[in-house]
């Protein structure tokens, strides 16, 4: 049998993502591939006791439906914490989505239409790449240096594109590179979307993850019109495994947002929202996140310390002042996927993710992203030093 399958799915293939949680799932190899949060930081005895204090039948309401945007309780929850980092909101500016990667595929599928154009960082973050290509975009990438999206280039861009619908950006901590939009940028970025009208998604999953330097505006903060949405989960500040993420922006967009959601999934898990909401109502989460911080911090300077010992200078590595990434460039003419499928993950079982996948039109194969974040720090030595040894032998 034959199925006719919808024009879209010409764009939907399998990707490094799928790849990468099967690899990060495989005890035998050392993968620096996934974005994983470090599993021993989460609060388990605490998760265990907000659970417990729901799994009772007093509290049966949280195994029942519920509204689909999101608990009340914990949506005002979410709004405080972003009134706090200066975004005033209200519990009806935000919406509950399952994890970050939801908000992406809502906001193209209420913006883009097939053939539409989408801006973009290049290279980009590979799940955005995923998330939209239901939608049958058309990429304009925009150069990425130290200080990110370079605006300079974004009106560019913009001025040779009739049908922009979306600028798409991670202004903290970069997926993949780890670069973060400087303040200047920020501004010059929401004075562009004002000037040619266009919706700004603003993805931060890594904004919690500072670990030097000064913290910046979020974009929604800089916003004046309402065109800013703020897309955050709790996947890298709590636990992945809850698949909890919020979208806040105007009343308009997130009403809207909300009726592609129920479309979607009805709503997240009830009791998933109740017991995020008990946490940050009897738990202090900024403490977690304080004993996190340092954590990271030492991974990342662990990662990039053996990098330095062990790998041939010409490879080139980035320093992010936050996040769980650092990006890789080799030499002109060497192909990271080759090299992962040819030596590096049969000979030492060490894997990362190719940076060809990250840019969206024309892809560059001698980049590689690499996190530091999940890795036990003995694997973590190990692993940089197996490759260190192969990149000698190779380059």
């Amino acid at each position: 049998m034959t199925i006719r399958l919808a024009r879209r799915m010409a764009g939907v293939r399998p990707s490094a993502i799928r790849e990468l949680l099967r690899l990060g799932a495989d005890p035998s190899v050392i993968s620096f591939g996934g974005g994983y949060p470090d599993a021993s930081l989460f609060p388990v005895d605490e998760l265990a006791a907000v659970y417990a204090h729901l799994l009772v039948r007093e509290h049966a309401d949280a195994l029942q439906y519920t509204t689909s945007n999101g608990l009340p309780a914990l949506r005002a929850r979410v709004a405080e914490r972003l009134t706090a980092d200066g975004m005033p909101t209200t519990a009806d500016d935000v919406l509950i989505i399952q994890g970050g990667q939801q908000g992406l595929d809502l906001a193209a599928k209420l913006v883009v239409d097939p053939g539409s154009v989408v801006v973009t960082e290049n290279p980009t973050f590979l799940g955005a790449l995923i998330a939209f290509a239901p939608t049958e975009p058309t990429y304009a990438p925009v150069r990425t240096d130290a200080d990110g999206m370079d605006t300079d280039d974004l009106q560019r861009v913009l001025e040779a594109h009739t049908d922009v619908r979306m600028i798409y950006t991670v202004p903290d901590f970069q997926n993949p590179t780890g670069a973060t939009l400087s303040l200047e940028r920020r501004h010059r970025l929401l004075a562009l979307a004002d000037e040619h009208d266009l919706l700004v998604v603003e993805d931060t999953p890594y904004r919690a993850h500072r670990y030097e330097g000064t913290s910046l505006p979020t974009l929604r903060s800089l916003d004046t019109s309402g065109r800013v949405l703020h897309l955050g989960s709790f996947s890298k500040i709590l636990a992945p495994g809850l698949r909890l993420g919020w979208a806040a922006g105007s009343p308009d967009l997130v009403e809207r947002l909300g009726l592609l959601k129920l479309a979607a999934d009805t709503q997240n898990s009830t009791l998933n929202m109740a017991a995020t909401s008990r946490y940050l109502e009897a738990y202090d989460i900024d403490a977690h996140l304080a004993r996190a911080r340092p954590v990271y911090r030492r991974k990342r300077d662990l990662m990039l310390e053996t990098m330095a010992a062990t790998f041939p200078d010409e490879v080139l590595r980035t320093r992010p002042e936050g996040g769980l990434f650092v990006w890789l460039t080799f030499p002109e003419g060497f192909d990271a996927a080759d090299f992962l499928g040819r030596v590096l993950l049969p000979e030492a079982a060490v894997a990362y993710v190719p940076g060809a996948t990250f840019f969206p039109v024309t892809q560059e194969t001698n980049h590689a992203r690499m996190s530091f974040s999940g890795v036990p720090d003995d694997r973590l030595v190990d692993g940089i030093t197996r490759m260190g040894r192969l990149l000698h032998r190779e380059l």
